[in-house]
């Protein structure tokens, strides 16, 4: 589920990145190339369009991203390898209460 959740994100994101990259702060943008200049009504449906894709792309990358925090929590932390050797050792053999600390051995003479 994270996986098919992640994917949708990198789509999105990329689909609102060529959006964004297309529109024009004043108004020109992919507009700009197609019309002459009498043609203004175009040009403001099809900043219009792209105004509301734009919101319409982040507020997608927005719930994709609950959702996909929400699969993380459900899904739950992995095991350490360490959690792994704690479960299958005997339980005389490690007793997590205890912990020893090992004495270094005694250093080498200097050479």
């Amino acid at each position: 589920m994270l996986t098919l959740i992640s994917i949708l994100i990198f789509i999105v994101a990329i689909l609102l990145i060529l959006i964004v990259l297309v529109q024009n702060s004043k108004g020109g943008g992919l507009s700009a190339n197609f019309t002459s200049v009498g043609q203004n009504m175009g040009v403001r449906k099809t900043a219009d369009f792209l105004e509301k894709t734009t919101w319409t792309l982040a507020g997608i990358l927005l719930v994709l991203s609950i959702a996909a925090s929400a699969a993380v929590k459900n899904e739950g932390p992995e095991k350490t390898v360490a959690d792994k050797a704690f479960e299958q050792a005997d339980p005389g053999q490690v007793n997590a209460n205890q912990v020893q600390s090992e004495q270094p051995a005694e250093e080498a003479p200097a050479q």
